[in-house]
């Protein structure tokens, strides 16, 4: 669960490694502690906090962070050997729709754009050998480059939405890029950020 989201915001960018100091709230459900643990407010933190390796996450045994047990961290209300390695859809919705992820997919889309070329197979080299560290094979850049023209052709007919996608999160957007383009852009790096490859095979 660690790996999986201090990854993503790595190869976004967004990772702070900063050593030591107290421990950080990163986003939650809103609600989530008043829900089960009506005592205490979740204080959310802000700024470089947000980004801080998962090690830093204030844990609390009855309200554990979401993703983090979704992604088979243990609950620590008992000692545990061996932690459980599951599959399930709730991993997948996690990873595609959570604040951190999808706002690393937007900051890589970022970078992506703003350090390759033009082109979008110079776009999609960059992305793999960030992430992957290979660049895509001929059936992967194809399905890459389809999707992304689906995105496209979307986000064109529906700019409202692009700019929903675009604001999650509390990293600004860079105001220089085109939303439409970006937000495509974005939506294709989550495809990235969720292989197989990425995500279980390290």
């Amino acid at each position: 669960a660690e790996t999986v989201r201090d990854q993503a915001l790595f190869v976004s960018g967004l990772l702070k490694e900063k050593l030591g100091g107290p421990s950080v709230r990163p986003y939650q459900p809103e609600g989530l502690w008043k829900e089960i643990a009506s005592t205490t407010e979740y204080n959310q933190s802000h700024g470089e906090d947000l980004y801080r390796r998962s090690l830093y996450t204030y844990w609390k045994r009855t309200v554990a962070p979401p993703t983090m047990v979704t992604l088979d961290a243990t609950a620590r209300e008992s000692c545990v050997v061996k932690r459980s390695r599951t599959n399930t859809p709730l991993q997948a919705l996690a990873l595609m729709n959570e604040i951190t992820f999808v706002e690393a997919a937007r900051v890589l889309a970022q970078r992506v754009m703003r350090t390759s070329g033009e082109s979008i197979d110079d776009r999609l080299d960059q992305a793999f050998l960030i992430t992957i560290g290979r660049p895509p094979a001929a059936a992967e850049r194809n399905v890459l480059q389809t999707a992304l023209q689906r995105y496209q052709d979307s986000f064109r007919d529906n700019p409202q939405a692009a700019g929903q996608l675009l604001a999650v999160g509390e990293t600004r957007r860079d105001e220089n890029q085109d939303v439409t383009e970006l937000a495509a852009w974005t939506m294709t790096m989550s495809v990235i950020l969720n292989l197989d490859e990425m995500i279980t095979k390290e």
